[in-house]
């Protein structure tokens, strides 16, 4: 039963809850990247779609990273998963969207100062990073392949 005891499916609910939170704040983040780089620079459209990407990344983004990985974590300890190597594929998955998630908090970044370094077409491409790495965790989680 492991140490959390009876509060195991509520930390389960919890951290299903607060992946599916951060995996569509990573869907909509690069989105809302395509739309803000069609404004003017300096324009009031360019800074309403700053504001919007600054509250989707303080009021979704960041907590829902945090608590993922708390209640993931709990998880992994209590079921004793650092030993099963489906999970240590899946920990690679996760660090790998962990670093996308810090990838979109910086691009928000540049794009607040006015910097445009990536075409909408490339950003269109990395908006399937989280799909295909959710994909790959959820099978890793559900089939545990090895």
């Amino acid at each position: 039963m492991g140490f959390l005891g009876n509060a195991y499916p509520w930390v389960l609910a919890a951290h299903v809850i607060f992946v599916i939170f951060l995996m569509a704040s990573l869907f909509m983040m690069p989105r809302l990247f395509v739309y803000h780089h069609q404004t003017a620079l300096g324009s009031a459209e360019d800074k309403a779609w700053i504001e919007r990407e600054d509250r989707l990344r303080r009021i979704i983004m960041n907590p829902s990273i945090v608590l993922v990985w708390l209640f993931g974590l709990m998880l992994a300890v209590n079921v004793g998963a650092f030993y099963e190597g489906w999970f240590h594929a899946k920990l690679a998955l996760v660090l790998l969207l962990s670093g996308y998630h810090g990838w979109c908090v910086g691009y928000a970044k540049k794009l607040a100062r006015g910097d445009r370094p990536m075409t909408e077409r490339r950003l269109r491409m990395l908006n399937e990073v989280p799909a295909i790495l959710v994909t790959l965790i959820v099978i890793l989680v559900i089939v545990r392949p090895f």
